[in-house]
């Protein structure tokens, strides 16, 4: 299960996703190490996000299983709906990309890790993920169901922060291959909501 989380994990995280675009964006506009304070900042937002969601599955595995079996079937439906949206929207125009409401004037460092951070951790969507994806790798069986989340989330914030820190070291040269590649924007989002979607079916209809 382990070796199939950490190859969902990399499917997901390098592909040009908000926390990749932004890093780009930031990198790109004010310099490497304002990416680099971007990543660390969305690194640590996460690890906020992963911290909640050990306190609440936690909770709901203590007061029942069945509760837990719903929150994964949930979290599985919820998985499918975000890869059907991932499949169904459409690119942006060349050079258009945005990352929400993210500006990308220049910003030093510190500014940058801070409105990071403060971006993810408010993010109802990155929440969401984090409670459907995290508890459907989880054993109970396994024990110790607050340290594997703990491990499945860090294991996520350590891969995720690694992609988003190799794009601030490269972002002129991803840059540019974007611009030059716009098929990359084009087909990004049909290979993550597959993955998504594929993830969501097989999670669902697996035997418990």
């Amino acid at each position: 299960m382990l070796m199939t989380y950490l190859a969902v994990l990399v499917g997901f995280v390098f592909f040009p996703g908000p926390s990749i675009l932004l890093t780009l964006a930031r990198a790109s506009t004010s310099g490497t190490r304002a990416g680099v304070a971007t990543s660390l900042g969305i690194g640590f937002g996460d690890v906020i996000h992963t911290v909640l969601a050990v306190v609440g599955v936690s909770a709901v595995i203590m007061a029942s299983a069945q509760a837990f079996m719903v929150i994964k079937l949930l979290g599985a439906g919820y998985l499918i709906y975000i890869g059907l949206r991932s499949l169904l929207e459409k690119a942006p125009a060349p050079g258009q990309h945005r990352v929400g409401q993210q500006p990308v004037t220049p910003i030093t460092p510190a500014a940058a890790f801070r409105q990071a951070c403060l971006a993810e951790v408010l993010n109802p969507k990155s929440a969401m993920f984090f409670l459907a994806f995290l508890p459907q790798f989880v054993v109970p069986a396994q024990g110790n169901v607050a340290l594997q989340l703990l491990v499945l989330g860090l294991l996520f914030v350590g891969v995720g922060t690694a992609a988003t820190l190799l794009v601030a070291a490269c972002a002129g040269t991803i840059s540019g291959a974007l611009q030059r590649h716009p098929g990359i924007q084009r087909w990004q989002g049909k290979v993550i909501g597959t993955l998504y979607c594929a993830l969501g079916l097989r999670l669902a209809f697996q035997q418990r």
